[in-house]
């Protein structure tokens, strides 16, 4: 796989702080997410490799290792301890013997490392590495999926592509926002037979409804007449299931509330059982009143109500 330049990537200077590389990552997520650029296979690929360098440029310690490794940082930790024990057996560091001597330092990047390590070690460091075992897990990737709050009312079966592959995923009814779910094996390969990467999908979840969500609970506002405040009624409240009926119980004051029992959200990977719904009363204050409508409301003002 070719290499690819994380700062070119996210148009970044190899100086760029965490909040450039932060602000860089929004920009370039928007412009190329898949829910904005549909059947658009390059958008995809872009948005995926965005995904990736974002992953490596923002945590500091992947960071270093990228900076001084190149595409060959995930095995950083091997090639120093290789430098370690061929510098104990006298050789790396120094240049080594044969026809002239040669001096190697500075950073290695992109394939400079990788030929300079084959070069140095060649098919004994390969050999070493098998007989010891060494399998290398494939590179994790990271995605963000947007949803809407009325799609996940059930489970939401979604096709995603990630490097050109189709993956089938059934989505939980009942996900929270900002929630993160792993897929394994659908990362990148394993380096050396060793197994693949994961892929992590972190949610978005956009409210298109009236209801305010609070993990699998539902909050909503529900306007009634002042004169269904003060003699009680029936009322049609909506629910995320359709309409029910309501009592109104009579002298229902401004602000009050009461809970539906298990009209609320689906709770996450728990079949059947739901949240509740909580309804608050705002009581409409009449306007506009005919001049026999204020009379009558003189008449109760003189009764003392």
């Amino acid at each position: 796989m070719d290499f690819i330049d994380y700062y070119k990537l996210l148009e970044l200077e190899r100086s760029a702080s965490q909040a450039d590389i932060k602000k860089a990552y929004r920009k370039l997520a928007r412009k190329y997410h898949p829910d904005l650029n549909p059947d658009n296979k390059d958008a995809q690929i872009k948005f995926q490799q965005i995904n990736e360098a974002h992953e490596v440029l923002s945590d500091p310690e992947k960071r270093k290792k990228y900076d001084e490794y190149g595409k060959d940082w995930k095995h950083a930790d091997q090639f120093e301890e290789a430098k370690r024990q061929q510098q104990a057996s006298g050789g790396f560091g120094r240049g080594f013997q044969g026809g002239g001597q040669q001096s190697y330092s500075g950073n290695f990047e992109d394939d400079t490392f990788s030929d300079f390590f084959e070069q140095m070690f060649g098919g004994r460091a390969r050999a070493q590495g098998a007989n010891r075992g060494t399998h290398f897990k494939g590179q994790d990737f990271n995605a963000e999926l947007q949803l809407r709050l009325s799609e996940i009312y059930k489970d939401q079966k979604q096709t995603l592509t990630v490097n050109g592959k189709s993956i089938r995923l059934t989505i939980p009814a009942g996900v929270e926002n900002g929630q993160t779910i792993k897929i394994k094996g659908h990362g990148g390969p394993g380096v050396q037979g060793g197994p693949k990467g994961d892929l992590f999908i972190t949610f978005q979840v956009l409210n298109d409804t009236d209801f305010r969500r609070e993990k699998e609970h539902l909050y909503a506002t529900r306007n009634i007449a002042l004169t269904t405040a003060i003699l009680g009624g029936e009322i049609q409240v909506k629910t995320f299931d359709g309409e029910v009926k309501l009592n109104v119980k009579p002298g229902t004051e401004n602000g009050s509330k009461v809970k539906l029992k298990g009209k609320g959200f689906p709770k996450y990977k728990k079949k059947d059982q739901f949240g509740d719904l909580f309804i608050t009363y705002q009581v409409d204050i009449p306007k506009n009143l005919t001049e026999e409508q204020k009379e009558l409301f003189q008449k109760l003002k003189n009764t003392g109500l």
